[in-house]
């Protein structure tokens, strides 16, 4: 691989590297999966990566095959930040803020600049983007779109997909799109090319068309519940309308290998009512949570009784004077933004009605320094994913599963059955607003006894998330750890025309192979013997 990598630094003006510390560094992301690359290449432009593609794209038709994955901060929980060729690492150079039209509410970005540093941005011109995720500090635009993540915003503002506008993508073979809405005439114009572009225009239609009543007759299934696995093939083709950013957003990189992001952004609220709802039984929150959701907040986060007690367990005096009722059974964080402020006082006098119906306590702040009270509690769950000081640690699996609304007390209720059969405590949390819920499992992974309890609690979630109409993965992505998981979703048919999209983009399999396509044999040869995030400690990630 030497001579590949002396060969790409000839032509590249970004950085290649094949030593052996840094392969190993980064054999690691967020996951609980390892896989060295053979080669690190820190891109500086468009250029380079598509230059990469391009090497790699007449390698494989020679029967040499180096597959490329694209690489952010490395925060992903899906095994979707790994490959075993090269790996473009975006967060060294192509990390600028390329333009804002405050007036338009429109931004372009390189895929390695962070969601903050957006975020510091579009703060001094009054604006946001809303589905920054926990890891705002360090995850990297790139990779929000490429698993279309969602944040504590989202119950209101939607998720990340729902801000692009348009991307530039390098394909396999190292041709440059730029993806948008294209009329009738735009996409007869695209089919017409004669270069890989216009193959893929021409497959892809036909594709879509000649499976239209299946892709119609599932579309319903998810409209309800967040959900991001495979591909979104129900977003491309509409009457009036042909779209590759839906599918080029969630793909993790599968399809092609993001360049540009242009966004919308929204007005931003900066004074905001943040509340604190601690409701003594779980099943009152079957017909709290749509009454709550319908004051439109802009926050509706949740965390349960078991995880406050082994937070408790693990750091004794971390939650000492906490403003609530820690014996309560579930614990609602809520928040209002509207801009006029008696909206949020008139949503705040209808909250306390419903949790005092409830049989609940409430705590609401309008002072910064007072949410941070609540915060304090919320955040919490880092203790459980950092400190716990046993070699069993809070592993990413069972995690980033949605339900339907109606379905979550069904799920939260099955899920501590699930663990006490196993002996674990069901520690949960999540944005429950959307329906999304983390049940990370402390397991050492160098037992062969906690690995068995992991896959038996993965097929046990994955399934009955499944069962009760949910998702397997809400925006954190398949990538590998979930990719055995989309058949029992999707079904035979749906899953064989999502296989077909990918080897369209990707004939060769050369874009991120494994990921939304791994095994269970596979995903086991991968895993790792210990698990731990220190690779993101100073910015005390929450999940």
């Amino acid at each position: 691989m030497n001579k590949v990598a002396h060969y790409l630094q000839e032509h590249l003006l970004g950085e290649v590297t094949a030593n052996a510390e840094v392969r190993r560094y980064f054999a690691h992301d967020g996951s609980i999966l390892q896989m060295p690359p053979a080669m690190v290449v820190y891109p500086r432009s468009e250029e380079d990566v598509r230059k990469t593609a391009s090497f790699c794209w007449q390698l494989v038709k020679r029967g040499q095959a180096i597959p490329i994955t694209a690489r952010g901060s490395g925060s992903n929980t899906s095994g979707g930040a790994i490959g075993p060729g090269i790996l473009l690492i975006f967060p060294a150079h192509m990390n600028k803020i390329l333009s804002f039209d405050a007036k338009r509410r429109n931004l372009t970005v390189e895929p390695g600049v962070t969601y903050s540093n957006i975020e510091q941005m579009l703060f001094s011109h009054g604006q946001f983007l809303p589905p920054y995720p926990p890891s705002q500090n360090y995850s990297t635009i790139g990779g929000a779109v490429a698993k279309n993540s969602l944040g504590e915003k989202s119950v209101k503002y939607g998720v990340t997909g729902h801000y692009v506008r348009s991307l530039r993508v390098v394909l396999a073979n190292g041709e440059v799109i730029e993806t948008g809405s294209l009329s009738k005439r735009e996409l007869s114009q695209k089919m017409g090319l004669t270069n890989f572009e216009g193959e893929i225009y021409r497959a892809l239609d036909k594709l879509l068309e000649e499976n239209h009543e299946a892709i119609e007759e599932s579309r319903g299934r998810f409209q309800n519940v967040r959900n991001t696995a495979g591909y979104n093939i129900f977003g491309v083709k509409s009457r009036d309308h042909f779209d590759l950013t839906p599918l080029i957003v969630g793909s993790q990189g599968s399809l092609g290998i993001i360049c540009e992001v242009s966004l919308a952004s929204v007005e931003h609220s900066p004074q905001t009512t943040l509340c604190l709802a601690s409701i003594p039984k779980l099943e009152s929150l079957h017909q709290l949570l749509p009454q709550i959701k319908h004051l439109r907040p802009s926050v509706l986060d949740f965390i349960n009784r078991p995880a406050l007690q082994l937070v408790s367990r693990i750091n004794p005096n971390q939650l000492s004077g906490a403003s609530a009722d820690l014996d309560s059974e579930a614990h609602l964080f809520v928040e209002f933004d509207d801009i006029k402020k008696g909206r949020q006082k008139d949503a705040l006098k209808a909250l306390n009605k419903l949790i005092a119906e409830a049989e609940g306590s409430l705590v609401a702040y309008t002072d910064a320094n007072d949410k941070d009270q609540i915060f304090k509690i919320r955040d919490s769950v880092a203790t459980i994913l950092n400190f716990a000081k046993v070699p069993a640690k809070a592993v990413p699996v069972a995690e980033d599963i949605a339900v339907p609304q109606d379905k979550i007390v069904e799920f939260i209720q099955q899920a501590y059955g699930l663990y006490q059969k196993i002996g674990l405590p069901p520690a949960a949390w999540g944005h429950i607003g959307d329906g999304v819920l983390h049940f990370q499992p402390l397991l050492d992974l160098s037992k062969l006894g906690d690995r068995q309890k992991l896959f038996r609690i993965s097929d046990s979630f994955y399934s009955l998330a499944i069962k009760l109409g949910g998702s397997i993965t809400a925006g954190a992505g398949d990538g590998r750890v979930r990719a055995p998981y989309l058949k029992l979703q999707y079904g035979d048919k749906l899953h064989g025309i999502m296989q077909a999209v990918k080897n369209i983009f990707d004939p060769y399999g050369i874009l991120n192979p494994g990921v939304k396509t791994a095994t269970p044999a596979q995903i086991k040869a991968l895993m790792r013997s210990e698990y731990g995030p220190a690779r993101h400690q100073e910015y005390l990630p929450r999940y």
